[in-house]
């Protein structure tokens, strides 16, 4: 076979030819009815296979989705920024376009590892409690059952997804302010001098693991894992979220006389999913992402509940709902991409290893 010629065509054949079942509720993926199996609609990928399409579907969804997620960190833990364009026009006007791309790189390559972790936690604790409950792992499980499997996915992944976190806020929430061009159109003349080069403050961390190095020496392990806690309720609750309200869009979205939903079915179901997740996840998250930020200078708060207090004295309960839209206009192009992405790599690898 000729790949180069080939490959191409093969894609997009089996993107519109795709009945995308590896994409709807788990029970779907190994059968055709919820008691019975039939072995020739189900082909397992690979573990590698599935970790590479895992990988690059996530890859794909934070390019898409960082530059709003930097915007929504700064306004969540700098109260300077009255709403979403103030905060992206300030952004762009001292540190362009990079700025909205701090921290970046960690994200981009723990989220691949994220992923795998996240998704087989999900199905291994559904396929054990349908084993235990209904003594099969193909067993249809109830809404109870992909709720806790949702949750323990959440809880899981905070081990892992903590001190990028961290470093990731430290990152984003660190301005630089940009230096005035001396020539050009737009250098607006100057009443003064400008101070010397030397004098210049530079930024405390340097990149994601110089960033991580200066926490762990700073304020020890527990630096690394600060707002941990509020990163559990965070996961649990929004992973809990997603994978039901994403199994129940799924059974909707199905036509009539079919056992899953068209390409624009898992689309829909995806993005929905993925704003019901944030929706439920933001008021953690703004506590999350103040508690991660605290640290450079004098620590404000003392923990989670401290944090909140403070927080809803301050600034009113509207606090807890800052980035809200902002998150929710995000999650839903970042999980279509994620999902059709996956979906794609795998159909794709399976097209020319069969």
């Amino acid at each position: 076979m000729d790949l180069q010629k080939e490959g191409p065509r093969m894609f997009v054949s089996g993107l519109k030819g795709a009945n995308w079942e590896l994409l709807e509720p788990p029970w779907r993926w190994h059968q055709t009815s919820p008691r019975q199996a039939d072995p020739r609609t189900f082909l397992p990928p690979t573990l590698s296979m599935d970790f590479v399409a895992g990988a690059i579907g996530g890859v794909c969804g934070v390019a898409v989705g960082y530059p709003l997620d930097t915007v929504k960190v700064r306004i969540q833990t700098e109260p300077k920024y009255t709403g979403i364009w103030h905060c992206i026009r300030d952004t762009y006007r001292q540190e362009r376009v990079w700025g909205f791309y701090r921290g970046l790189s960690l994200p981009v390559c723990t989220v691949s590892l994220v992923s795998s972790v996240s998704f087989g936690t999900y199905r291994h604790c559904l396929a054990h409690i349908c084993q235990l409950r209904y003594g099969s792992a193909d067993a249809k499980p109830a809404k109870t059952d992909v709720t806790l499997s949702g949750f323990a996915s959440g809880l899981v992944r905070v081990f892992l997804t903590s001190p990028t976190e961290v470093a990731k806020i430290r990152l984003q929430t660190q301005t630089q302010q940009r230096r005035p061009s001396a020539s050009g159109p737009l250098a607006a003349p100057t009443m003064c001098p400008a101070p010397p080069a030397s004098l210049a403050p530079e930024p405390k961390y340097r990149g994601p693991l110089h960033c991580l190095a200066t926490v762990a020496r700073e304020e020890g392990l527990r630096g690394l894992y600060k707002g941990s806690s509020a990163l559990l309720f965070r996961d649990g609750h929004s992973f809990a979220t997603y994978f039901l309200s994403y199994a129940i869009l799924c059974g909707w979205l199905t036509p009539a006389g079919r056992n899953q939903p068209d390409v624009l079915g898992v689309l829909v179901a995806g993005g929905c999913a993925g704003v019901l997740a944030w929706a439920v996840a933001t008021p953690m998250d703004v506590i999350k992402s103040r508690l991660q930020a605290d640290g450079q200078g004098q620590q404000r708060y003392r923990g989670l509940l401290h944090c909140v207090v403070s927080s809803v004295r301050e600034e009113g309960p509207r606090v807890l709902f800052k980035g809200l839209s902002l998150n929710c206009c995000r999650a839903f192009p970042v999980n279509m991409v994620v999902f059709v992405t996956y979906e794609a790599v795998l159909r794709l690898t399976r097209g020319l290893l069969t």
